[in-house]
Protein backbone atom coordinates (compact mmCIF):
# COMPACT_ATOMS: atom_id res chain seq x y z
CA UNK A 1 0.00 0.00 0.00
CA UNK A 2 1.19 3.51 -0.77
CA UNK A 3 1.03 6.01 2.07
CA UNK A 4 -0.77 9.33 1.76
CA UNK A 5 2.57 11.13 1.97
CA UNK A 6 3.92 9.24 -1.03
CA UNK A 7 0.76 9.87 -3.05
CA UNK A 8 0.87 13.61 -2.32
CA UNK A 9 4.50 13.74 -3.44
CA UNK A 10 3.68 11.77 -6.58
CA UNK A 11 0.88 14.13 -7.53
CA UNK A 12 3.23 17.11 -7.27
CA UNK A 13 6.00 15.42 -9.26
CA UNK A 14 3.78 14.00 -11.98
CA UNK A 15 1.81 17.19 -12.53
CA UNK A 16 4.99 19.19 -13.01
CA UNK A 17 6.60 16.75 -15.43
CA UNK A 18 3.94 14.90 -17.40
CA UNK A 19 2.68 17.80 -19.51
CA UNK A 20 6.06 18.19 -21.23
CA UNK A 21 7.77 14.83 -20.83
CA UNK A 22 5.01 12.68 -22.29
CA UNK A 23 4.98 14.38 -25.65
CA UNK A 24 8.75 14.46 -26.11
CA UNK A 25 10.42 11.51 -27.81
CA UNK A 26 13.99 10.46 -27.20
CA UNK A 27 15.87 10.81 -30.50
CA UNK A 28 17.07 7.60 -32.07
CA UNK A 29 20.60 7.16 -33.33
CA UNK A 30 20.98 3.73 -34.97
CA UNK A 31 24.77 4.03 -34.92
CA UNK A 32 25.00 4.52 -31.17
CA UNK A 33 26.80 1.88 -29.11
CA UNK A 34 26.44 1.04 -25.45
CA UNK A 35 30.02 1.82 -24.45
CA UNK A 36 28.97 4.88 -22.43
CA UNK A 37 26.01 3.20 -20.75
CA UNK A 38 27.48 -0.16 -19.83
CA UNK A 39 27.72 -1.86 -16.45
CA UNK A 40 31.03 -0.17 -15.70
CA UNK A 41 29.38 3.25 -16.09
CA UNK A 42 26.79 2.75 -13.33
CA UNK A 43 27.04 5.20 -10.40
CA UNK A 44 27.91 4.06 -6.88
CA UNK A 45 24.26 4.20 -5.82
CA UNK A 46 21.97 3.16 -8.68
CA UNK A 47 18.28 3.97 -8.94
CA UNK A 48 16.25 1.68 -11.19
CA UNK A 49 12.73 2.61 -12.32
CA UNK A 50 10.68 -0.54 -11.66
CA UNK A 51 8.31 -1.13 -14.61
CA UNK A 52 9.39 2.32 -15.74
CA UNK A 53 8.32 3.88 -12.43
CA UNK A 54 4.91 2.30 -11.99
CA UNK A 55 3.56 4.65 -9.30
CA UNK A 56 4.54 7.76 -11.26
CA UNK A 57 3.86 6.79 -14.89
CA UNK A 58 1.84 4.14 -16.76
CA UNK A 59 3.86 0.98 -16.25
CA UNK A 60 5.78 -0.49 -19.18
CA UNK A 61 4.52 2.26 -21.50
CA UNK A 62 6.54 4.25 -24.01
CA UNK A 63 5.23 7.57 -22.69
CA UNK A 64 6.06 6.49 -19.13
CA UNK A 65 9.56 5.32 -19.99
CA UNK A 66 10.19 8.55 -21.88
CA UNK A 67 9.01 10.68 -18.97
CA UNK A 68 11.16 8.76 -16.49
CA UNK A 69 14.18 8.93 -18.77
CA UNK A 70 13.84 12.69 -19.18
CA UNK A 71 13.34 13.37 -15.46
CA UNK A 72 16.75 11.78 -14.95
CA UNK A 73 16.33 10.38 -11.44
CA UNK A 74 16.82 6.72 -12.43
CA UNK A 75 19.66 5.80 -14.81
CA UNK A 76 18.28 2.27 -15.26
CA UNK A 77 14.87 1.54 -16.79
CA UNK A 78 13.26 -1.77 -15.80
CA UNK A 79 10.77 -3.27 -18.28
CA UNK A 80 8.87 -6.57 -18.24
CA UNK A 81 9.03 -8.59 -21.47
CA UNK A 82 6.62 -11.24 -22.76
CA UNK A 83 6.25 -13.06 -26.07
CA UNK A 84 3.26 -12.96 -28.41
CA UNK A 85 1.84 -15.86 -30.38
CA UNK A 86 3.99 -14.96 -33.40
CA UNK A 87 7.17 -14.64 -31.33
CA UNK A 88 7.20 -10.83 -31.06
CA UNK A 89 8.65 -9.62 -27.75
CA UNK A 90 6.54 -6.93 -26.06
CA UNK A 91 6.41 -4.92 -22.82
CA UNK A 92 3.90 -6.35 -20.34
CA UNK A 93 4.15 -7.52 -16.74
CA UNK A 94 1.06 -9.72 -16.39
CA UNK A 95 0.32 -12.87 -18.36
CA UNK A 96 -3.06 -11.34 -19.27
CA UNK A 97 -4.16 -7.96 -20.59
CA UNK A 98 -6.89 -7.50 -17.97
CA UNK A 99 -5.23 -5.30 -15.32
CA UNK A 100 -3.36 -2.69 -17.35
CA UNK A 101 -5.17 -2.41 -20.70
CA UNK A 102 -8.61 -1.99 -22.23
CA UNK A 103 -8.52 -5.60 -23.48
CA UNK A 104 -8.78 -9.03 -21.90
CA UNK A 105 -7.21 -12.47 -22.27
CA UNK A 106 -3.70 -13.90 -22.40
CA UNK A 107 -0.88 -11.90 -23.93
CA UNK A 108 0.48 -15.11 -25.49
CA UNK A 109 -2.69 -15.52 -27.61
CA UNK A 110 -2.16 -12.31 -29.64
CA UNK A 111 -0.33 -11.62 -32.87
CA UNK A 112 1.51 -8.36 -33.46
CA UNK A 113 -1.38 -7.03 -35.57
CA UNK A 114 -3.80 -7.72 -32.72
CA UNK A 115 -1.36 -6.24 -30.20
CA UNK A 116 -1.41 -2.93 -32.05
CA UNK A 117 -5.11 -2.58 -31.24
CA UNK A 118 -4.59 -2.85 -27.46
CA UNK A 119 -4.52 0.37 -25.43
CA UNK A 120 -2.94 0.93 -22.02
CA UNK A 121 -5.26 1.98 -19.21
CA UNK A 122 -3.24 4.16 -16.77
CA UNK A 123 -3.62 3.33 -13.09
CA UNK A 124 -6.11 5.57 -11.24
CA UNK A 125 -3.43 6.53 -8.69
CA UNK A 126 -1.47 8.39 -11.37
CA UNK A 127 -1.68 12.14 -11.81
CA UNK A 128 -1.21 13.99 -15.06
CA UNK A 129 -2.51 13.37 -18.58
CA UNK A 130 -1.31 10.31 -20.47
CA UNK A 131 -2.04 9.62 -24.14
CA UNK A 132 -3.91 6.51 -25.33
CA UNK A 133 -1.22 4.19 -26.66
CA UNK A 134 -0.50 0.54 -27.36
CA UNK A 135 2.03 -1.22 -25.13
CA UNK A 136 5.40 -1.03 -26.92
CA UNK A 137 7.30 -3.86 -28.52
CA UNK A 138 10.83 -4.62 -27.37
CA UNK A 139 12.10 -3.51 -30.77
CA UNK A 140 10.57 -0.07 -30.22
CA UNK A 141 12.08 0.18 -26.74
CA UNK A 142 15.56 -0.77 -27.92
CA UNK A 143 15.35 1.58 -30.90
CA UNK A 144 14.48 4.48 -28.60
CA UNK A 145 16.56 3.84 -25.47
CA UNK A 146 19.22 1.29 -26.45
CA UNK A 147 22.72 2.68 -25.96
CA UNK A 148 21.36 5.80 -24.23
CA UNK A 149 20.66 4.44 -20.78
CA UNK A 150 21.06 1.02 -19.11
CA UNK A 151 18.03 -1.23 -19.43
CA UNK A 152 16.89 -4.12 -17.25
CA UNK A 153 14.61 -6.53 -19.11
CA UNK A 154 12.72 -9.04 -17.01
CA UNK A 155 12.06 -11.88 -19.42
CA UNK A 156 8.81 -13.52 -18.32
CA UNK A 157 8.86 -16.14 -21.10
CA UNK A 158 12.15 -18.11 -21.13
CA UNK A 159 11.39 -19.26 -24.69
CA UNK A 160 12.11 -15.69 -25.79
CA UNK A 161 15.78 -15.85 -24.77
CA UNK A 162 17.17 -16.68 -28.22
CA UNK A 163 15.23 -13.88 -29.89
CA UNK A 164 16.21 -11.42 -27.16
CA UNK A 165 19.88 -12.39 -27.47
CA UNK A 166 19.80 -11.88 -31.23
CA UNK A 167 18.23 -8.44 -30.84
CA UNK A 168 20.82 -7.29 -28.30
CA UNK A 169 23.76 -8.64 -30.28
CA UNK A 170 22.61 -7.08 -33.54
CA UNK A 171 22.34 -3.68 -31.82
CA UNK A 172 25.60 -4.12 -29.88
CA UNK A 173 23.77 -3.71 -26.57
CA UNK A 174 25.10 -6.71 -24.66
CA UNK A 175 27.07 -4.48 -22.25
CA UNK A 176 24.27 -2.11 -21.27
CA UNK A 177 21.19 -4.35 -21.10
CA UNK A 178 20.63 -6.78 -18.24
CA UNK A 179 18.44 -9.85 -18.52
CA UNK A 180 16.50 -9.89 -15.26
CA UNK A 181 14.80 -12.98 -13.86
CA UNK A 182 13.77 -14.82 -10.73
CA UNK A 183 15.00 -18.07 -12.31
CA UNK A 184 18.66 -18.83 -11.76
CA UNK A 185 18.74 -21.38 -14.60
CA UNK A 186 17.59 -18.75 -17.06
CA UNK A 187 20.30 -16.38 -15.82
CA UNK A 188 22.90 -19.10 -16.37
CA UNK A 189 21.65 -19.68 -19.93
CA UNK A 190 21.70 -15.94 -20.64
CA UNK A 191 25.21 -15.54 -19.22
CA UNK A 192 26.48 -18.34 -21.45
CA UNK A 193 25.15 -16.36 -24.41
CA UNK A 194 27.24 -13.38 -23.35
CA UNK A 195 24.49 -11.31 -21.72
CA UNK A 196 24.64 -9.37 -18.47
CA UNK A 197 22.36 -10.95 -15.89
CA UNK A 198 20.34 -9.81 -12.89
CA UNK A 199 18.53 -12.15 -10.50
CA UNK A 200 15.91 -10.99 -8.02
CA UNK A 201 14.93 -13.02 -4.98
CA UNK A 202 12.01 -12.69 -2.58
CA UNK A 203 12.19 -12.46 1.19
CA UNK A 204 11.05 -16.08 1.28
CA UNK A 205 13.59 -17.33 -1.26
CA UNK A 206 16.82 -15.64 -0.19
CA UNK A 207 17.27 -17.40 3.20
CA UNK A 208 17.52 -20.74 1.38
CA UNK A 209 19.76 -19.47 -1.41
CA UNK A 210 23.53 -19.80 -1.83
CA UNK A 211 24.45 -16.63 -3.74
CA UNK A 212 28.15 -17.25 -3.17
CA UNK A 213 27.77 -20.03 -5.78
CA UNK A 214 26.34 -17.63 -8.37
CA UNK A 215 29.26 -15.25 -8.87
CA UNK A 216 30.18 -16.61 -12.32
CA UNK A 217 26.71 -16.17 -13.77
CA UNK A 218 25.04 -13.26 -11.94
CA UNK A 219 26.10 -9.62 -12.33
CA UNK A 220 23.37 -8.16 -10.11
CA UNK A 221 21.50 -9.75 -7.21
CA UNK A 222 18.41 -7.84 -6.10
CA UNK A 223 17.14 -8.70 -2.63
CA UNK A 224 13.67 -8.00 -1.26
CA UNK A 225 13.91 -5.09 1.20
CA UNK A 226 11.79 -7.09 3.66
CA UNK A 227 14.40 -9.86 3.85
CA UNK A 228 15.84 -10.29 7.39
CA UNK A 229 19.09 -8.40 7.84
CA UNK A 230 21.38 -11.45 8.34
CA UNK A 231 20.44 -12.80 4.90
CA UNK A 232 20.98 -9.39 3.29
CA UNK A 233 24.45 -9.24 4.84
CA UNK A 234 25.17 -12.77 3.59
CA UNK A 235 24.24 -11.68 0.08
CA UNK A 236 26.59 -8.70 0.40
CA UNK A 237 29.43 -11.06 1.32
CA UNK A 238 28.65 -13.44 -1.56
CA UNK A 239 31.13 -11.97 -4.02
CA UNK A 240 28.46 -10.77 -6.45
CA UNK A 241 29.59 -7.28 -7.39
CA UNK A 242 26.22 -5.49 -7.45
CA UNK A 243 23.70 -6.08 -4.64
CA UNK A 244 20.50 -4.08 -5.06
CA UNK A 245 17.20 -3.95 -3.17
CA UNK A 246 13.59 -4.07 -4.39
CA UNK A 247 10.91 -2.78 -4.40
CA UNK A 248 11.77 0.24 -2.27
CA UNK A 249 9.19 3.03 -2.22
CA UNK A 250 9.91 5.15 0.87
CA UNK A 251 12.95 7.23 1.87
CA UNK A 252 13.10 5.35 5.20
CA UNK A 253 13.34 1.95 3.52
CA UNK A 254 15.89 3.30 1.05
CA UNK A 255 18.11 4.65 3.81
CA UNK A 256 17.82 1.43 5.79
CA UNK A 257 18.94 -0.64 2.78
CA UNK A 258 21.82 1.74 2.04
CA UNK A 259 22.90 1.40 5.67
CA UNK A 260 23.14 -2.37 5.17
CA UNK A 261 25.53 -1.71 2.27
CA UNK A 262 23.21 -2.22 -0.69
CA UNK A 263 24.15 0.07 -3.57
CA UNK A 264 21.14 -0.20 -5.88
CA UNK A 265 17.52 0.80 -5.28
CA UNK A 266 14.74 -0.61 -7.47
CA UNK A 267 11.70 1.60 -7.01
CA UNK A 268 8.26 2.45 -8.37
CA UNK A 269 8.83 6.10 -7.37
CA UNK A 270 12.21 7.11 -8.84
CA UNK A 271 11.41 10.83 -8.87
CA UNK A 272 10.37 10.75 -5.22
CA UNK A 273 13.45 8.87 -4.00
CA UNK A 274 15.96 10.17 -6.51
CA UNK A 275 15.09 13.82 -5.87
CA UNK A 276 15.52 13.51 -2.10
CA UNK A 277 19.08 13.06 -0.83
CA UNK A 278 19.79 9.72 0.73
CA UNK A 279 21.39 9.41 4.13
CA UNK A 280 24.92 8.26 3.41
CA UNK A 281 26.25 5.28 5.30
CA UNK A 282 29.47 3.29 5.04
CA UNK A 283 29.12 -0.20 3.65
CA UNK A 284 28.25 -2.83 6.22
CA UNK A 285 31.14 -5.09 7.26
Amino acid sequence: MVTKAILVSLVTLATAASSTAVATAVPTDPSSSDSATGAEALPKVVYTAHRGGALEVPENSMSGLTATFERGHAPVLDIDIRMLKDGTLVAMHDATLDRTTDSHGPVRALTLREWRKVRIQPSPVLSGRWPPEPPPTLREILDRFGGRTPLMLELKDPKGLDRLTTMLRSRKLTRSVYLNTNRLRLAVRAHRRGLLTAVWRSARQLPGDHPERWTRNVNILSVDHETPAPHIRRALRSGIHHIWAHTVNTPADRDRMLKHGVRGIVTDVPSLLGSRPAVRHPAAP
